[in-house]
């Protein structure tokens, strides 16, 4: 049995349907069932937990032989460093409970460095605090999601610029698909076992792209010309706390990006096992929406 918290996500959706697909026992970890209707119709067992009850995770995840974890971050967190923390400990104190015998948790880019990474250093303690629980543990790193810039859509469609927090236009940064995530998840936990542990795989896109390139998408998809602008830095908080962003937590992310403006997020030096998902970011379902958004 493969036990998958946040079932419902993008990359926990995504791990259901090809384990489902190749066959696979699944129990699907969520906290509202009324979400989970379509991976209860692909055959899979649905337990319920709210990911800060320890207790509740360890019934959910009992008898599993491999487990896939990950930190859910919501943008609306007052406290986001310290609510996370406590997610992470309390699905921590589950997999001491239940002891399943593998374990692949769902990490960041830069999830290696201990300070100056802004929200990025939820996955950094995630992964401490699993090297000290896992038996066999996989740490899957993902570089930012591509689907994230679909916050931007409407101000693009409306105004035609697309601010951008990556310093210069220029620069190459690793994107994947969310739902590739979850494919190379899958691919990882079906395997016969972990070579070593803890391993650490890093997953991104089939290239690296530049904010002039998303813009470039951004114009074939809304057809008129959409322009990358450098955001400059005083305005990133404000704008990012118009997006829906609580304050604490677009301290983190604006902090995240100042790391990446200096070449801090990225695959760790020397390290060799790096998968790249298929989906193209022009590719994305997101801009059969897009389409919709233009003016």
């Amino acid at each position: 049995m493969f036990a998958i918290i946040g079932a419902t996500g993008k990359a926990g959706r995504a791990t259901v349907g090809e384990l489902r697909k190749r066959g696979l026992p699944v129990r699907a970890v969520v906290r509202d069932r009324s979400k989970a209707l379509d991976l209860e119709a692909l055959g899979c067992e649905i337990a319920i937990a709210d990911l800060g009850d320890a207790g509740a995770i360890a019934k959910a995840i009992e008898g599993a032989q491999a487990v896939q974890a990950i930190c859910p971050i919501s943008p609306q967190m007052q406290d986001p460093a310290t609510d996370m923390r406590a997610i992470v400990d309390a699905i921590c104190d589950a997999l001491a409970i239940a002891r399943p015998a593998r374990v692949l948790a769902i990490s960041d880019y830069g999830a290696e460095r201990g300070a100056g990474t802004g929200v990025t250093l939820a996955f950094h303690y995630l992964e401490a605090q699993l090297r000290k629980t896992a038996r066999a543990l996989i740490l899957l790193r993902s570089s930012e999601h591509m689907q994230n810039w679909s916050r931007l859509f409407k101000v693009a469609a409306d105004t035609g610029i697309l601010p951008s927090l990556h310093h210069p236009l220029t620069k190459l940064f690793p994107m994947v698909s969310a739902s590739d995530v979850g494919l190379v998840a899958a691919d990882l936990l079906a395997s016969p076992g972990f070579a070593e542990t803890p391993r650490v795989v890093y997953v991104e896109g089939p290239c690296r792209y530049t904010a002039l390139d998303v813009a470039k998408v951004l114009s074939g998809a809304f057809g008129r010309d959409v322009a990358a602008r450098e955001l400059p830095r005083p305005d990133w908080l404000p704008t990012l706390m118009r997006g829906g962003l609580s304050a604490n937590y677009a301290g983190l992310v604006a902090e995240l990006y100042d790391a990446h403006n200096s070449g801090l997020i990225d695959v760790e030096p020397g390290a060799t096992d790096i998968r790249r998902g298929k989906t193209d970011f022009a590719d994305l379902p997101i801009f059969q929406r897009a389409h919709q958004d233009a003016p």
